[in-house]
């Protein structure tokens, strides 16, 4: 991964059977924590994005986003990985959701490349990088049901809606989850940096 990363300062560099074993077990760590809803207001937060973002900062850029693509062809392919909500195979896709699955790639690879270079350090500053993680998963999932939907020809009544739309019913519920699940990320990766140190 060139550099540093929790995993490479635990374990060393990571040869290629280990990497695989890594990819799947990141895989399985999002697919049980897409099961786990917490109730909260105004809607119910699951902690997919949240396993995502950890996986980003312990693996790097590279292995994290390989990970998450793994993940993502295990629920295309049918298995029971996505949330509760989230339509099951290649549906997920042309749902309402389907930019956000494909952001979820681009989640752990800005999580992974800021841990690389040391900007994901200290609670504020790897809080900060989710933060920022977490609002460019909104791109995607924004332009995909605003408009890339309808022009794949998709007709549903989420399809081509207006920026208000999206804001009341894809954005604007799920702000405070992010900014709660961001902290959480921070407070557990910089745990496990004071840890490692404690060590050496």
């Amino acid at each position: 991964m060139g550099r540093e990363t929790l995993l490479t300062a635990t374990f060393g560099d990571q040869g290629v059977l280990r990497k695989t074993l890594l990819v799947l077990a990141g895989a399985l760590f999002i697919a049980l924590a897409a099961q786990i809803s917490v109730p909260m207001w105004p809607v119910p937060v699951t902690l997919q994005s949240l396993a995502i973002l950890l996986v980003g900062f312990a693996y790097g850029s590279r292995l994290g986003a390989a990970t998450v693509i793994v993940y993502l062809a295990q629920g295309l392919m049918g298995l029971p990985v996505f949330t509760p909500t989230t339509m099951p195979g290649l549906a997920a896709l042309i749902g309402p959701t389907g930019g956000f699955l494909i952001g979820f790639v681009a989640l752990a690879w800005i999580a992974g490349f800021a841990a690389e270079r040391k900007l994901a350090r200290g609670v504020i500053g790897t809080a900060l990088v989710a933060l920022v993680a977490s609002a460019a998963l909104y791109l995607p999932g924004v332009l995909w049901p605003m408009s890339l939907a309808a022009l794949a020809g998709v007709d549903a009544g989420w399809a081509g809606q207006g920026l208000g739309f999206y804001w009341t019913h894809f954005v604007a519920p799920f702000l405070i989850g992010d900014a709660i699940k961001a902290v959480l990320a921070a407070v557990i990766v910089t745990g496990a940096w004071s840890a490692l140190s404690r060590k050496a």
